[in-house]
């Protein structure tokens, strides 16, 4: 583990009543008194978080934890018919295990959900949320304008949209850019937008490499139904927690107390879009996937319109967000435009401070 490590950066677990979390830690903070929380995505780990955390003000304390079956944390089955509850559970037994009382929460992608459903369980815990490239709050596929449900079985969402190559090569540990479906072609082609101003693609392929397969991890299960492209999410694994079947936070609009929301994304983000590639009602619209019904039945999910306009609820109803688009930058502006993300960051949690 020692070798995936910044200087700067050390690694912990962290044991709580509900697993053994991995956590990294930059280690001249410790004393802080106010905490920075790093929340992962989808087939990542905490250890993309690394540059974020050493970049962070001095006066913060910096943590980033491993999702179960990501990283070096305990690989546990994933409950999807409770959302990504299982997650924001987790990460709450954390915070909680270590006297965390209050955090400025970020995440990123899947992790936003998280963060989403952390604050509508347990919302003294957050301060304020940063929201990368993050899922849409109706959930990721099957909806269309407004969240509405395209059918009532979220066809086409869920665990059997995963490439069946692409988890097979995570499982077997591929590091070669040889084919599409590698996982470091996808970090080139999906993750970011210019991979080859990047530092480090080894460590975030290694990153990548550490997601869990499996019925019960990544993807999930499926159930075959008859409706276009002939499969709806199952009840356990990653991508089914994401599914409208399961996921919604969009009651964020009616807490209480409103912690500050930053919204970072990139124009040019492939996985996290209103046309996103990862969609398989786009796929199908530009005839990728065969027997695509139509627009009017299977339109693709318009994710960042969706996400604008519950956090323009969120704001009408007395919250507050930012919104702040990087051109010409993929699905990890964190990455990608680190100057620029880090002093928005650091500006938003010492707003909120």
């Amino acid at each position: 583990m020692s070798q995936t490590l910044f200087d700067g950066i050390v690694a912990h677990d962290v044991t709580t009543p509900r697993l053994t979390a991995r956590v990294l830690e930059r280690a001249a903070a410790r004393e802080a008194s106010a905490t920075v929380v790093l929340i992962h995505g989808n087939v990542s780990s905490s250890l993309f978080f690394q540059p974020t955390m050493l970049a962070l003000p001095a006066e913060y304390r910096a943590l980033a934890i491993d999702l179960r079956g990501f990283g070096e944390s305990q690989t546990l089955p994933v409950d999807a018919t409770r959302g990504v509850r299982d997650f924001s559970d987790d990460v709450a037994s954390v915070l909680d295990a270590l006297g965390v009382t209050s955090a400025h929460v970020l995440g990123w992608s899947m992790g936003a959900g998280v963060v989403m459903q952390l604050v509508l369980d347990r919302p003294e815990l957050v301060k304020s949320m940063t929201l990368e490239s993050p899922i849409s709050p109706y959930g990721f596929g099957g909806t269309g304008e407004g969240g509405r449900r395209l059918d009532a079985e979220a066809a086409g969402t869920g665990g059997g949209g995963a490439n069946p190559d692409f988890v097979a090569r995570l499982e077997a540990g591929d590091t070669s850019a040889d084919e599409q479906t590698s996982p470091r072609s996808v970090y080139r082609t999906a993750y970011v937008a210019h991979p080859e101003r990047i530092e480090h693609e080894d460590l975030w392929v290694a990153s990548m490499l550490t997601t869990k397969t499996g019925i019960d991890n990544y993807p999930g299960d499926a159930r075959v139904v008859e409706a276009w492209p002939g499969f709806a999410p199952g009840g356990r694994g990653v991508l089914n927690t994401m599914s409208p079947d399961h996921f919604d936070t969009t009651a964020i609009v009616d807490l209480p107390s409103k912690p500050p929301v930053l919204w970072v994304r990139g124009t040019a983000d492939a996985i996290v879009s209103d046309a996103s590639f990862f969609d398989l009602n786009m796929l199908g619209q530009v005839g990728a996937v065969p027997g695509w019904p139509g627009a009017d039945v299977a339109p693709p999910q318009p994710m960042v319109t969706q996400t604008r306009e519950v956090l323009e609820r969120y704001a009408q109803a007395g919250g507050s967000y930012r919104e702040l688009a990087f051109e010409d930058c993929g699905h990890s502006p964190h990455l990608e435009q680190p100057a620029e993300f880090d002093s928005a960051f650091a500006a938003h949690i010492a707003a909120a401070e």
